[in-house]
């Protein structure tokens, strides 16, 4: 009886490998197959942009599409934060959000929309693994799960790192909870849609820095360089989400929204004299890391054109512009505390990533995907400190802190909702409660 007791575990194991290996694989073919096609059509749109200045112009007009083709899909005000609450409570996502979000971040970055991509990659990633789900017939905890491994895929076939891709899908939801039954179908999905986005054309992300030697006085600088961090990554998020409150309760009406929001991006343009904040920018990221050259008013700037365009109503993500707030940040803060230039901004560029997502080890698998592992206790330290001192301000308003930043103690609350030393808000939903973890 115990020798027929065991091989029905084994079995169940089996079976459960099997079966995520199945959905990892046809999420991750999907994901690396429509994420190819994805950031082939922002670098060809951005590549446009950058030869007909004049697309600016069309900045409102594509924000007219792009709420026509929201409402017509019905998937109007659907986003990120929709994908979350999908693993949360299990919210269905619609499968029309898919060309939605592709449409509309294309004709963002066509017309100079400041606005990235790995927010479009969530929103599509988790859209591809919950339907990929469906068509396993998974029950409602394995589709979140199938969600995860989307998001993963996705988020790995645009930047070619996969292990970052995975731990932060598994870590983002809850804020102190990782999925661990979710780590296999998102490594798998992961590994999959980047040989694919490869094989396609799509080179990965990587930068060339070179980081100084371990040595305690530039340790020390590192820390203050990340307690400056912090503080950019609350200066991130709080404008976002103020801008986005404001433009809704002062502009209810989304085709207006739209039409002004655009606008304000046009007139931003030509009062800065400039192009550098239209699009992702990933041209100055790289500037900032590789050559060690940033303006020093860039990193508010890009805030400023960020906030407005997604406010409107225009589509993308706010990851590659918290990458190009880091690295611009610290390409200039870096030299003034005795660190090199280029390396300041590639330690920037993390930090601020993980303050603003609160994902301290997604931002260092991060850092050794993107630049090495050259300096690895340096980013370590930078997000650890940027991590803890950002307090719970976040991306994402439907990401939960299950465990508080001070103590080792259970909260459980929404970012951007709680500060310290206020009462534990009495919030107990968003799947992050201790029975719930896997």
């Amino acid at each position: 009886m115990e020798k027929e007791h065991g091989h029905t575990h084994v079995g169940l194991y089996v079976q459960a490998m099997a079966k995520w290996l199945a959905v990892a694989l046809v999420t991750g073919v999907c994901c690396g197959v429509v994420g190819s096609l994805f950031h082939i059509g922002v670098e060809r749109a951005t590549e446009l942009r950058e030869q007909h200045p004049w697309l600016l112009w069309c900045l409102p007009a594509a924000g007219l599409v792009i709420v026509a083709f929201y409402k017509l899909t019905k998937t109007e005000g659907q986003g990120t934060n929709d994908i979350i609450d999908a693993v949360h409570h299990g919210k269905p996502l619609s499968i029309w959000l898919l060309p939605a979000i592709f449409l509309g971040t294309i004709l963002t970055h066509l017309c100079g929309g400041s606005a990235g991509r790995e927010g479009a990659a969530l929103q599509m990633g988790g859209t591809i693994g919950r339907h990929a789900g469906n068509l396993f017939n998974l029950d409602d905890r394995d589709l979140r799960t199938a969600t995860m491994a989307g998001m993963a895929a996705f988020f790995s076939a645009l930047f070619g790192t996969p292990l970052t891709a995975t731990v932060f899908a598994i870590v983002v939801i809850s804020i102190g909870v990782v999925y661990h039954v979710a780590f296999i179908p998102c490594l798998t999905a992961s590994l999959v849609a980047y040989w694919i986005s490869v094989e396609l054309g799509v080179a990965p992300t990587r930068f060339s820095v070179a980081a100084p030697e371990l040595e305690k006085l530039m340790l020390l600088r590192v820390a203050v360089l990340g307690v400056g961090c912090a503080l950019v990554s609350v200066l991130l998020c709080r404008p976002l989400h103020f801008a986005e409150h404001q433009m809704k309760k002062r502009l209810p009406n989304a085709w207006l929204r739209v039409l002004v929001g655009g606008g304000a991006v046009i007139a931003l343009t030509y009062l800065c004299g400039t192009r550098d904040y239209n699009g992702a920018g990933m041209d100055l990221i790289t500037a900032a890391v590789e050559q060690g050259t940033a303006r020093p008013e860039a990193f508010l700037l890009k805030i400023l054109f960020t906030a407005v365009t997604l406010s409107a109503g225009f589509k993308g993500g706010e990851v590659v512009p918290s990458f190009f707030v880091g690295a611009t940040f610290g390409c200039v803060a870096g030299p003034l505390l005795g660190i090199p230039a280029g390396f300041a901004a590639a330690l920037g560029l993390a930090a601020v990533f993980c303050g603003a997502t609160n994902c301290p080890l997604a931002s260092i698998f991060l850092s050794v995907e993107l630049f090495g592992d050259g300096g690895l206790l340096y980013f370590a330290l930078v997000c650890g400190i940027s991590y803890m001192l950002s307090g719970y301000n976040g991306l994402y308003s439907s990401q939960t802190i299950v465990y508080s930043k001070l103590k080792a103690q259970y909260i459980n609350v929404r970012t951007n909702a709680y500060h310290a030393g206020e009462p534990v808000p009495p919030f107990r939903q968003g799947g992050g409660e201790e029975t719930e973890r896997d």
